[in-house]
């Protein structure tokens, strides 16, 4: 197998992305806690319930990852989402979260509104997500039901989920 390339450094400009208070949105991979977003994906969420950590991490460092912060917060990371791009054509936004406590705050329209609008993403032609309970947040953000329902395939080796 070749040996693994971080692609989120191909695409990251590795720099703050945009404040709301006291909080920052940043690209920078190395600034990633995978500990935190492995603690939610596996144990909180409903889309990645028991993933393993080495999963985790390998999404992330093969994604555009941006994290939130608060420095006055243990962890300080208390938000993520990652992207999967080749910034032209297609572009998936996957994993996001605001950690429980942190909530209510704007934090994940934010987070949203910065992914959208990184240079790896804004000119995809195809911006994808799956959501099963966040409509009415993705729709703020331009996102509606897949024009075409039926030409929608998945394949889901290993019974993978899909929520």
């Amino acid at each position: 197998m070749p040996s693994s390339v971080d692609v989120a450094a191909f695409l990251t400009t590795a720099s703050t992305l945009r404040r709301l208070g006291a909080y920052e949105i940043t690209d920078d991979p190395g600034r990633v806690d995978v500990d935190v977003v492995h603690a939610f994906l596996s144990g909180e969420s409903y889309w990645r319930r028991g993933v393993s950590r080495e999963r985790v991490a390998r999404s992330v460092r093969m994604s555009l990852p941006l994290s939130v912060h608060l420095a006055t917060a243990t962890p300080t990371m208390v938000g993520f989402t990652r992207v999967v791009t080749d910034t032209a054509t297609h572009a998936w936004l996957d994993d996001l979260f605001v950690l429980r406590e942190h909530r209510r705050r704007g934090i994940a329209g934010a987070l949203v509104e910065a992914a959208l609008a990184h240079p790896a993403v804004a000119d995809a032609s195809l911006q994808l997500l799956l959501t099963a309970d966040a409509h009415a947040l993705y729709a703020r953000h331009g996102f509606q039901p897949f024009p075409e329902p039926g030409a929608l395939m998945a394949r889901l080796p290993n019974a993978a989920r899909i929520a």
